[in-house]
Formats: C-alpha cells, structure tokens, sequence
C-alpha cells in the first residue's frame, strides 16, 4: 500500500471542506446495507484478477478495500488529504499492499490513456463541477472494452428544489458543491461521452443509481 500526494491545482475550498468531514465520514456507517452489498456483488462480477482499477473520490478507502483481493492493482483517489490518510491507515490495518492513495482530484491525475481495465465513480459524479469533462476522461483512462462503474444520487429525479438550497448551504459552508440532474441527463452524458449502458439499478425511487457503463472495443 502507497500513499502520496499528487501535483494539486485542484479546489481549495472543497479539500478542505471534505478534510473537516474525514474524520465524522469515517464513522459513519453505511446507511443502507443491503443496496451496497448489492452494488459490490455486481461489481465484483466484472472484475478479474488481472485487472488494474482506478477510484476517483475513494473518500476514506473502504470500497477500495473490499475489491482489493479480487484485482491486480487499485489507484484510489481522492481531493482530501485526510481523507486519504484514513483510507491508508485502513490498509495498513488490514495489510493490503496492491492499494495505492493518492490525493487528487480526476482532472489533475496523470494518468495514460488507455491504462486501466475499470473506472470507479461511486457518490461522486453530483459533486463535480463538470461532469461531462469527467466522463470524457474516463472514457480516455479505459481500455477498449473498458467499464466505467457509478453510483449517483441524481436529484433532479426527486429533490429538484436541491437547486434552489444547494447554493445557500455551501456558501454557509455546510454543504458542498451539489449538481441536481436526473438519472435521465446522466445517461444521456454517459452515452454521449461514448459509453454503451449495461446494467442500470437503483434500490427505490430517489435512491442512488448504480450504471454499469462500457467503452467500444
């Protein structure tokens, strides 16, 4: 296991906003078990044990973990420098050592094209700026035939009015940036960045979308 720190230009304002969560988001338990268990088997379904995988916005690593034993090599990122010092400290833990940290943001890692087998995106996409420059890099990162695996709250299904608080409560600085678009507009990104969607899933009405989705050959 590695951990390092990447050449940042990245937001200031949201590293340290989630440096401040870290610690409470580590402590945090998973809020619906069953689902999550459910998007790791469908996950794990997809990987070999040749397979070299990025995460960006690992958060504290957990994810990352569990899918360790089942790939070559995992680079896991993340904006958060304490967030990336707890998922570390987790792999030490555990004696993981095909895990490597990194602090970074998606637009300022430096990674080839055409160098990873699987992308992971989960509880993240909502919170970039330009979510469609992200899925173009992606589909840059993957391999032909590569697949990039989400999960997304997309509020513009169910909590439309995100729109008008969303702004308000990060400038408080009590949330973070929020982007409100619906599974529809998500998909439409997805397949206009030049993905094929596989599998679509989500446990209810309003909950996070799982997408399954794979670059040509």
């Amino acid at each position: 296991m590695i951990a390092t720190k990447g050449t940042l230009t990245m937001n200031r304002p949201a590293a340290r906003f989630w440096d401040r969560m870290a610690d409470r988001y580590a402590r945090r338990p998973v809020t619906d078990e069953a689902s999550y268990q459910k998007k790791l088997q469908m996950t794990h379904a997809l990987l070999r044990p040749d397979m070299k995988v990025l995460e960006f916005g690992c958060g504290t690593g957990s994810t990352a973990l569990v899918h360790s034993p089942l790939v070559d090599r995992i680079v896991a990122i993340d904006i958060s420098g304490r967030m990336i010092e707890i998922a570390s400290e987790k792999a030490v833990a555990a004696g993981v050592e095909n895990v490597e940290f990194i602090q970074s943001t998606l637009d300022d890692f430096r990674g080839a094209d055409e160098s990873f087998d699987v992308v992971l995106g989960l509880s993240i996409l909502h919170l970039l700026n330009d979510r469609d420059t992200a899925m173009a890099k992606v589909h840059r990162l993957l391999k032909p035939g590569g697949v990039f695996i989400s999960s997304t709250p997309c509020l513009g299904d169910t909590m439309k009015f995100f729109k008008l608080i969303g702004p308000l409560g990060r400038w408080l600085g009590l949330l973070p940036l929020l982007r409100v678009f619906t599974s529809h507009e998500l998909s439409h990104s997805l397949e206009t960045a030049g993905f094929r969607i596989e599998q679509q899933w989500s446990p209810a009405k309003g909950k996070a979308v799982f997408m399954v989705a794979r670059k040509s050959d």
